[in-house]
């Protein structure tokens, strides 16, 4: 039979006791006071969802030790996977943005979205010609935004690919 949760008066007398050793944890892992409290009010919102899968086995501390813990890892790594996601993707569309510059750019490029998947060369198109949002795009779509993402990353490949065939081929002497 499930435990119940805990009530508000416990939640209240839980954050009392124990609230000031959650906000020092997430501000040991986090470095950031505003990042700390912020996961210090998450890991009781998580207390008051999941109070009823504390089976009272081990200190009620170590349980919330372990909570905040994951909780802040988890939300480095969001953090790590963001910063990847904005160097991938925000930086090749504000380099995108400028557009090609050259003849034979404007001629690869042509080529490349003439000849690539059509919903691919749609997400070029808008995000990188356009210099539409994922979200933008992903409306025009009829897609979700980390759909846009997925595309443009296949389109990446695939140009790049293209490209390196291209430059194979040139170097052989091939028309």
């Amino acid at each position: 039979m499930p435990k119940p949760s805990l009530s508000q008066r416990e939640v209240a007398a839980l954050f009392e006791a124990h609230g000031p050793m959650v906000y020092r944890r997430a501000l040991r892992l986090l470095g950031n006071p505003a990042d700390a409290e912020e996961a210090a009010q998450d890991v009781f919102v998580r207390v008051i969802r999941s109070s009823h899968t504390y089976d009272g086995r081990g200190a009620l501390v170590g349980w919330l030790y372990r909570m905040t813990t994951n909780y802040c890892l988890n939300k480095i790594r969001d953090r790590k996977r963001r910063r990847e996601l904005f160097a991938l993707h925000v930086s090749n569309q504000r380099a995108a943005q400028a557009g090609p510059t050259t003849a034979p750019d404007l001629v690869m490029l042509r080529w490349l979205l003439a000849h690539a998947e059509p919903k691919l060369a749609q997400a070029a198109v808008y995000c990188y010609l356009d210099g539409l949002s994922y979200r933008e795009a992903a409306e025009l779509l009829g897609t979700s935004k980390r759909t846009v993402g997925n595309l443009l990353e296949r389109f990446q490949r695939w140009a790049e690919a293209q490209a390196k065939t291209a430059a194979e081929r040139a170097a052989e002497g091939a028309p």
